[in-house]
């Protein structure tokens, strides 16, 4: 598999998580341990700084630090994505440039925030990106941070033209993740390598079954031999079974909800119980994240670990 525009991306990409020193530093050596831990368990690629991977916590020195350990420790085993995210197109520019001189095989973009734009300015930032990458530019649906989702309609069209190669669905909108499906059907050869991925990691089989290409699942840098098999089930059309699987995964999903709401937001318990799964696993040396994140404390992290025992991984 390869991350060019004449080949759809498939399979399952989890977005990596940055494990962290105590003084807040990128963990070199953790983070080559997760990336060998990751390919070692199926995956068909891996997505670099994108949300689960705390790309809005990190310095700009931080994030080409984590883009040439994944890209020198993946050794081209499977494609590298990279996350450009930023809040205006030249500032997404400078970290495509960023991906590219590190040598990832493709760049994924969220429309501009902070300001708000136009439908015509969101497709003119894409033309603009893709223009000045080297690599595929992805588009990346995220409208809870974003405050804008993407139009099915431009995205298609911008596939047609060579302008994106592909989209990461993280609205939660599995109505209009289908129609996105059907109308690339409906359109035939002029978008037959635009890939479609989800990044809904509990509603896997059924995104699968309507035809999605593969799954961005944060969930999956804890358990990534789950969705690896439960990506293979599912294409053997063995529905029962993934079913079961991708149940087994949303219990296992519980672990985002263990941070106490009184003190933290939900980033701060999902980023903090997926790291704290890493570290009890063996994966990384230390759970820490970027600030302002509150950390999980002894009784949260104890949550984490009967969590992880129940689904077989302790």
């Amino acid at each position: 598999m390869t991350t060019t525009t004449r080949t759809r991306l498939t399979g399952v990409i989890p977005p990596v998580c940055t494990p962290l020193t105590p003084d807040l530093e990128i963990d070199v050596p953790s983070l080559e341990r997760l990336v060998d831990f990751l390919i070692d368990a199926g995956v068909d690629g891996l997505f670099t700084l994108g949300s689960t991977s705390e790309v809005a916590y990190l310095p700009d020195g931080h994030r080409r630090r984590v883009l040439e350990t994944v890209v020198a420790r993946t050794a081209g085993r499977v494609p590298v994505l990279a996350g450009a995210i930023d809040m205006t197109t030249l500032r997404v520019a400078e970290h495509i440039d960023d991906a590219v001189k590190a040598g990832c095989d493709g760049v994924v973009a969220t429309a501009p925030f902070y300001a708000r734009t136009h439908p015509v300015e969101i497709e003119r930032h894409f033309r603009f990106l893709a223009e000045r990458s080297a690599v595929p530019v992805y588009a990346y649906d995220l409208p809870v941070s974003v405050h804008s989702a993407l139009d099915s309609a431009m995205l298609l069209r911008l596939a047609a033209e060579g302008v994106l190669a592909g989209v990461k669905d993280s609205s939660g909108d599995e109505g209009g993740l289908r129609r996105l499906l059907l109308a690339r059907d409906a359109a035939g050869a002029a978008v037959a390598d635009f890939s479609v991925l989800t990044g809904s990691e509990l509603t896997v089989d059924s995104a699968l079954a309507m035809g999605a290409d593969g799954v961005v699942p944060g969930l999956g840098n804890v358990d990534p031999h789950g969705y690896t098999g439960l990506f293979r089930l599912c294409r053997e059309q063995d529905w029962a079974a993934a079913r079961a699987e991708q149940e087994r995964l949303v219990r296992l999903f519980d672990i985002v909800d263990v941070g106490g709401t009184a003190r933290m937001g939900r980033g701060s318990s999902a980023l903090g119980s997926f790291k704290a799964a890493l570290h009890l696993r063996g994966v990384i040396d230390h759970p820490v994240t970027a600030p302002p994140q509150i950390q999980l404390d002894a009784a949260e992290t104890a949550r984490v670990a009967d969590l992880l025992k129940g689904a077989g991984l302790l």
